[in-house]
């Protein structure tokens, strides 16, 4: 039996700190222009862990103090930055992302992207890189609230049946599986912190590993 295949997008597919951190960085100096708070050394490893977070999660993490409304202005200043580095080809695909679809594609697995992002990144995206060649849907969070995707892999189950295998480099992937009676493949070349990936059913320590994985999950369950 074929699976439908949910991917992570952020450290999965996507090698976002390529224009995340600029974005970041400079909503960041706004908001130290701005004197909304005070200047401090923060290291591309502490942005990278932000990833796979939506962006309530992260200002909430990152400056809880602030006023709400300043949250969103700087939230809105990432997701613009971002999305402006899309459109100008600056995004980047990790190596061998294109030919794992392809291969998975082939051989009859229907794909869904869930990612913690915001519907403007999810409509650049897909016409970017012509993301249809590939996926069937591409869920966003924003579209459900900013919930969690254990949340939102209920909608998923309604509208494409299971069995399925979750593939991403984040805890909330791993429970997102769970919450789905799906196995999990635990892409530890993405972003997440030490620990994230520890009781992942399967590890992925490439983008092509990835087929070899799951060609070993539907062998197994033949």
């Amino acid at each position: 039996m074929r699976h439908i295949l949910i991917f992570d997008y952020d450290g999965t597919i996507h090698d976002t700190l390529r224009i995340y951190e600029p974005a970041f960085r400079q909503a960041y100096d706004w908001l130290v222009r701005e004197g909304y708070t005070k200047r401090q050394e923060i290291a591309s490893e502490t942005i990278a862990g932000w990833l796979g977070m939506n962006s309530k999660e992260m200002w909430n993490a990152f400056l809880p103090e602030l006023p709400q409304e300043i949250k969103d202005q700087a939230s809105a200043m990432v997701g613009s930055g971002m999305t402006r580095r899309i459109a100008d080809g600056q995004a980047v695909w990790y190596s061998g992302a294109e030919k794992m679809l392809d291969a998975l594609k082939e051989n009859g697995h229907k794909m869904i992207i869930l990612s913690n992002c915001k519907v403007a990144y999810r409509e650049t995206n897909w016409k970017e890189f012509d993301m249809q060649r590939w996926f069937a849907r591409f869920y966003d969070c924003e579209s459900y609230g900013f919930a969690p995707k254990t949340e939102i892999v209920k909608h998923i189950q309604e509208e494409f049946p299971g069995p399925y295998i979750v593939i991403g480099d984040r805890k909330g992937d791993l429970e997102c599986a769970r919450a789905c009676g799906g196995l999990f493949i635990g892409c530890d070349y993405g972003f997440g912190q030490c620990g994230e990936l520890d009781e992942a059913d399967y590890i992925a320590d490439s983008v092509e590993k990835i087929i070899a994985l799951i060609r070993t999950i539907e062998n197994v369950e033949q």
